[in-house]
């Protein structure tokens, strides 16, 4: 009897808290506890590619045809567009720049919302992989719902700025309009990111978060680390990189978090 695959997608409709890192980067760490790992790129940033490839390899597979947005183009069976990292038991589908357009694309199918959850279906019922962990772009429409249709669960990272909560009730209301169609989507929990603890935007965060209702927040919270941005700046998750930095350390306590509720 094949595993069961878990599907958990990192979505939040404010650009700049952290999800791309926090994704690949617990993604590595899933690795590091003896789990097999697919990444999904669903952003035309192209963050998450960013994180496991030079430059130039990212822009070839979002110039080429084996990337996600060809693959929805097309509704093919997803599996075909998975490429190798550097890593062992972690892989990736790559992202492209043409995803600006994607929400034109399934606008003109069938049964729009499901495409991404029917291209990935091959790979989830195959249990090759114990966790496909999908990067959803920070909006709001018919792509991130069809990145939600597809997951088994949502986490939310949140940047402990002045800002960092704005629009997360407006996230939350999508998410209930998503529940009509796909009852069975959990809410992982919100992952706290970019703190300095000397400052109250972390105790404000943290302490608005626990009103919440039936929220999870997990206990690990991410620091603002240079460490961070030096393995951005080399392509390599940040426990690859430098595994003695805090951060490094930090991600994989989330990790450890996150593997402990499956």
């Amino acid at each position: 009897m094949a595993a069961k695959t878990k599907v958990i997608c990192f979505a939040n409709n404010k650009g700049g808290s952290g999800k791309s890192t926090t994704c690949s980067n617990v993604g590595y760490g899933l690795t590091q506890l003896g789990r097999k790992v697919l990444l999904i790129d669903g952003d035309m940033q192209l963050n998450l590619s960013l994180s496991l490839f030079d430059e130039d390899t990212v822009l070839r597979f979002a110039q080429g045809d084996k990337n996600l947005y060809e693959g929805i183009r097309r509704q093919d069976d997803l599996k075909d567009y998975i490429v190798h990292t550097a890593y062992e038991n972690l892989d990736l589908i790559p992202s492209s720049t043409l995803m600006s357009s994607i929400e034109y694309e399934l606008f003109t199918k069938w049964q729009r919302e499901y495409i991404l959850k029917k291209g990935i279906a091959g790979i989830v019922d195959s249990g090759e992989y114990d966790y496909i962990l999908i990067d959803a772009p920070p909006t709001l429409g018919g792509w991130v719902m069809n990145i939600l249709c597809a997951s088994n669960e949502v986490i939310i990272p949140v940047e402990a700025s002045p800002w960092g909560l704005f629009g997360l009730g407006n996230m939350f209301e999508f998410l209930d309009q998503v529940k009509q169609i796909a009852p069975d989507l959990g809410l992982g929990g919100i992952v706290i990111t970019k703190v300095d603890t000397r400052k109250n935007y972390f105790r404000q965060t943290l302490e608005s978060l626990k009103e919440l209702d039936d929220v999870k927040v997990f206990d690990t919270y991410i620091r603002v680390d240079s460490g961070v941005e030096w393995s951005q700046d080399n392509n390599v998750p940040v426990m690859a990189y430098k595994k003695s930095s805090r951060s490094a350390k930090e991600y994989m306590e989330l990790t450890k978090e996150i593997d402990s509720a499956k």
